[in-house]
């Protein structure tokens, strides 16, 4: 498993097993930590059929640590919710929109 293509959890938090399980396990850290929309399309494509997206997002705490890149099934920016255009990203509609925004 490698830790460079998910999140890693705070060390007070659950063990890193549910990063093996992601489904952005084995996607380029490059997608998984950019800023930008265009870039990180496929890894929000994949949280829309993550198994453990909720996990990321409890254990990543992206809004507490100014966190960038995808967590959650969501794009931030130093930890505030990037609203995302529909026309990028066309199967995200199982994904939750970000607080204040929707993604369609």
């Amino acid at each position: 498993m490698s830790t460079d293509s998910c999140p890693p959890p705070r060390p007070y938090d659950e063990p890193a097993g549910w990063q093996s399980t992601a489904a952005c396990a084995g996607l380029p850290p490059r997608a998984v930590f950019s800023k930008k929309v265009k870039e990180a399309a496929p890894v929000l494509r994949a949280c829309a059929r993550c198994p453990v997206r909720r996990n990321c997002e409890r254990i990543v705490a992206p809004t507490d640590n100014w966190f960038d890149g995808v967590c959650g099934g969501r794009l931030y920016r130093s930890g505030r919710p990037v609203e995302i255009p529909a026309h990028l990203l066309p199967n995200m509609q199982a994904a939750p929109a970000p607080r204040g925004g929707s993604l369609a």
